[in-house]
């Protein structure tokens, strides 16, 4: 352990650095509204993990991804504990930019609040007449900017993205900021498409981008998570409500029903949310959860 030094802590992830790697470690943790809850949530980081090897194995053609081995055996001694395994992921170093990249293909949650309101998501016009839950036309591409633990994110504008990219790359930032946002659709349509075929809607999701030695646009962090997205079953679904979930809406749904919840959820809820976890990760990969 002395030569892995602990880069960050974030909300439900550990990252180490390994010299020419990161070691990044999925919790049993999990957050919602940007607190994070006083509960674990048993095997939540391997399926996690597993799920995003999944998907970074099925877009590697589309974009590059940071992924090098969710194996142990190919990381230092000091993982080959079984508290880590299947749960720890081997990564390239990236240089994160500083963009959450935020895709929407129904509109639901926060967007459908402020659609109600004003008839817009995230300053889009959007038509009029959608149903709650309904498909758009097409995905839409809303990033926010990314806060520091304890902190919200800020939804900003495509035109903002630029500026905080400009600031962080100059000479760069139209060009990180479009080339982010087209591989974000187009991750995002490729991927919604396979897991329909599935029985799963991806209502929305957010991808992390950063770049490589040379510059490149390379996708890190995790992707298409019950975590980083909106899962709803195909079976069922029905605009013009609310819809049943594979992720933690199931979470956010129990904590805004109790307010007064002091960040603890009840053990069913601990459990349904856990299933959850292992249905849509069984029904997306066609394989059993095992670690």
């Amino acid at each position: 352990m002395e030569n892995l030094k602990l880069l960050y802590e974030g909300k439900v992830r550990e990252v180490y650095d390994n010299g020419d790697s990161l070691i990044m470690v999925a919790t049993d943790r999990i957050s919602a509204f940007d607190n994070i809850l006083k509960n674990k949530i048993t095997d939540k980081g391997a399926i996690l993990t597993q799920m995003s090897k999944f998907w970074f194995d099925y877009t590697k053609d589309v974009v590059p991804n940071h992924m090098i081995s969710v194996d142990v055996n190919d990381m230092p001694e000091f993982f080959h504990k079984d508290e880590y395994k299947g749960r720890s992921m081997k990564c390239k170093k990236l240089k994160m930019l500083p963009i959450e990249c935020i895709v929407r293909g129904y509109i639901t949650g926060s967007g459908w609040a402020s659609y109600k309101e004003n008839g817009t998501v995230c300053g889009i016009k959007l038509p009029e007449g959608l149903q709650e839950s309904e498909k758009l036309p097409e995905p839409i591409y809303t990033p926010s900017t990314k806060a520091e633990v304890g902190d919200h994110d800020e939804n900003i504008s495509y035109e903002r993205s630029i500026e905080v990219l400009e600031k962080a790359f100059p000479g760069k930032g139209e060009y990180y900021a479009t080339k982010i946002k087209d591989c974000t659709i187009t991750l995002y349509k490729k991927c919604a498409e396979y897991a329909l075929s599935k029985g799963i809607i991806i209502a929305d999701t957010k991808f992390e981008f950063g770049l490589d030695e040379d510059g490149n646009v390379v996708i890190g962090d995790e992707m298409l998570t019950p975590d980083s997205s909106r899962f709803w079953p195909l079976e069922g679904y029905k605009p013009g409500q609310g819809q049943p979930s594979f992720d933690k809406q199931f979470v956010r749904d129990w904590l805004k029903a109790n307010p007064d919840n002091d960040l603890l959820l009840p053990d069913e809820v601990v459990t349904k949310t856990v299933d959850k976890y292992k249905e849509a990760y069984e029904l997306l990969t066609g394989t059993p959860f095992s670690k």
